[in-house]
């Protein structure tokens, strides 16, 4: 399946046993030797009792992480199309808390995010209080960036153009930057009007990719605090577009997109 071409493998592990490995992961996710996907998506019965399934990620490192906006679009496609549930909103348990995520048609939905967490010790980011804007060094030049966690950590800088931000060098430099001590994904924001932005992201432990849900929800964030953006605004990724709103601190926020199914397959494996 994909969200905006951000590709996944989704596996239905209440109906069959799988344990995920994170070599396995690996190797599945190799584009030429395996089944090629950003990150695999894990179908499992919940141990909350108010979800109806839990959502497990894996990036293609082989790394599990908490949230993956374009991938809980799809993972609410894949239950309902697969019979696994007639439900509309669709309550999912994450390691970060509590999803719903709602049909609006056969292919989009609607995704509660959950609230914006900006506390450094959230993040987690190596600062002493909270900013509206960081700051930190590059190759010699001081670059601003908004941080929060969106369910996983998120850095976002602010581009006079995406299309020559230096996305493939400073993505790899600050995923891996002392700054975020369980990394971070890197977003780089441009902003075309009040309602419109322009993104792309370099997700840890994948690199770029032709959308990221979650990365678009902390750009709006950020454009919102920075009074760049109104609450309502469309985010325009490499795969596409996603609406968004977010009301402020205290609210969740609220991402809208097109899902797609690929194609269905069995794979055997040791």
């Amino acid at each position: 399946m994909h969200g905006l071409g951000n590709d996944f493998a989704v596996i239905d592990a209440i109906n069959q046993h799988f344990e995920p490995r994170p070599e396995l992961v690996r190797r599945w996710a190799d584009r030429y030797d395996g089944i090629g996907f950003d990150q695999m998506l894990i179908v499992e019965k919940p141990d909350n009792h108010a979800a109806a399934f839990k959502y497990r990620i894996f990036n293609a490192d082989g790394g599990e992480v908490a949230q993956c906006g374009n991938g809980a679009r799809c993972f609410a496609r894949f239950v309902r199309e697969q019979g696994l549930t007639t439900l509309d909103v669709i309550p999912v348990e994450t390691s970060s808390g509590l999803l719903k995520l709602e049909a609006i048609d056969t292919t989009r939905y609607r995704v509660d995010m959950g609230i914006p967490r900006f506390d450094p010790a959230e993040i987690p980011l190596r600062a002493e209080r909270r900013q509206d804007l960081y700051q930190t060094d590059y190759e010699g030049h001081e670059i601003s960036f908004s941080a929060m966690s969106i369910g996983n950590p998120h850095m976002v800088i602010q581009v006079d153009d995406v299309d020559t931000a230096g996305v493939e060098t400073m993505g790899p430099h600050f995923e891996a930057n002392l700054l975020f001590p369980d990394s971070v994904n890197v977003g780089f924001m441009q902003i075309l009007a009040r309602d419109t932005f322009k993104l792309r992201v370099f997700e840890r432990g994948v690199g770029e990719t032709r959308a990221c849900g979650s990365g678009a929800c902390a750009a709006m964030v950020a454009g919102v605090q920075l009074g760049l953006l109104e609450p309502v605004a469309k985010a325009v990724l490499v795969g596409g577009e996603l609406k968004l709103e977010w009301q402020g601190d205290a609210n969740p926020v609220m991402m809208t997109g097109e899902t797609a199914m690929v194609y269905q397959g069995e794979i055997n494996y040791e």
